[in-house]
């Protein structure tokens, strides 16, 4: 039985959230059905993926902004006290606020359509960018690192300590708002690398407190305070660096949440005409997934009735799995494996 990739429905309008079209739930849900009601279209389709790029990158601008005033007024304290644990603060600050670029980037790349060499469309851009917030995270823990372990050698007295621990309380707030915001929208469209961002925003939030922290060690006469809090903000950064290391290299590597591929052999088998699951694949493409499987169907099935089965999975998948693009299923006949090519298939 042949393949169904219908890729000529798009269904990007499934990216986002759950739908079911034939109850939406909610005073909210139902308005906006009765305004947009359901379509294939591919017009709707093409809407609601530059919707989805648009949230993204309106989530980096806004972040950019933010980030970008909170290290300034930090690097005017810095200037005026020589803190070199605000310092390391503001360093990764300036840091986050930049990996927003690369993450720009790849949402503008994002939006291209497939070509005949780039065939899957060009997503997999995030995933190139959640590579380089990495970098960019670890550049700016071994700048940390050298200028803590440089003044924890020669330390220096520090002025205006009320100025500088009012910048860490700065820092956390800036940065807690704009991790926040950051994660929520990053898994609300399904970019790791948005997410691995508002990750890192938020230990720079927490470590930005070990400013107070050094500013009131350093008021009680502990001179060597500040290049401590400095060495430790940066095993902080250090831990975020492989948290997020960890997410970009499962995403690369295909890793999925089994969780989904629970939920795409679940809707499969209560599907109409379904007997069974065979393999279920799945993989991100920047922030959206796509899915192959094989379903078992009935052998005295016609080509046509088989090919409904098959497409029926389709479109329960298309609805039912946040965030799918694109299903391709494969119908074998019961009790008929694959003689022809099942040797292909041993590992």
């Amino acid at each position: 039985m042949s393949d169904h990739p219908h890729d000529d429905h798009d269904h990007g309008h499934h990216d986002d959230h759950e739908h079911n079209h034939d109850a939406p739930t909610g005073l909210v849900g139902r308005l906006r059905h009765l305004a947009a009601p359901h379509s294939h279209d591919a017009a709707v389709s093409m809407d609601s993926e530059l919707e989805t790029s648009r949230r993204g990158m309106r989530a980096l601008l806004l972040s950019f902004v933010a980030l970008s005033i909170t290290a300034a007024l930090q690097a005017v304290v810095y200037l005026l006290s020589g803190s070199v644990a605000l310092l390391v603060d503001t360093l990764h600050n300036v840091a986050d606020a930049l990996t927003a670029l690369p993450i720009a980037v790849a949402f503008t790349l994002g939006r291209r359509a497939a070509t005949r060499r780039y065939t899957y469309g060009y997503g997999r851009a995030e995933d190139l960018a959640g590579i380089v917030v990495v970098v960019v995270i670890a550049v700016s823990a071994v700048l940390a690192a050298y200028e803590a372990i440089r003044r924890l050698a020669d330390p220096q007295e520090l002025d205006h300590l009320g100025l500088v621990a009012l910048a860490g309380v700065i820092g956390f707030l800036g940065n807690e708002l704009v991790a926040r915001y950051r994660i929520a929208v990053g898994r609300e469209i399904g970019s790791a690398a948005l997410v691995a961002d508002g990750l890192h925003a938020r230990t720079d939030g927490f470590t930005s407190l070990g400013v107070v922290l050094s500013a009131a060690l350093a008021w009680a006469g502990f001179e060597r305070a500040d290049a401590l809090v400095g060495l430790l903000i940066t095993l902080a950064v250090l831990a975020v660096l492989r948290d997020a290391a960890r997410d970009v290299y499962r995403r690369l590597m295909d890793a999925v949440d089994p969780a989904l591929v629970d939920r795409v052999e679940g809707v499969a088998r209560g599907t109409d005409g379904v007997r069974g699951v065979g393999d279920v694949r799945l993989r991100w493409i920047g922030h959206r997934l796509r899915a192959e499987l094989e379903i078992v169907v009935d052998p005295a099935l016609s080509v046509v009735a088989a090919h409904q089965v098959a497409e029926a999975t389709e479109h329960r998948l298309l609805h039912q799995v946040p965030r799918l693009h694109a299903a391709l299923v494969h119908a074998d006949p019961d009790g008929h494996p694959h003689d022809l090519t099942g040797h292909h298939r041993e590992v």
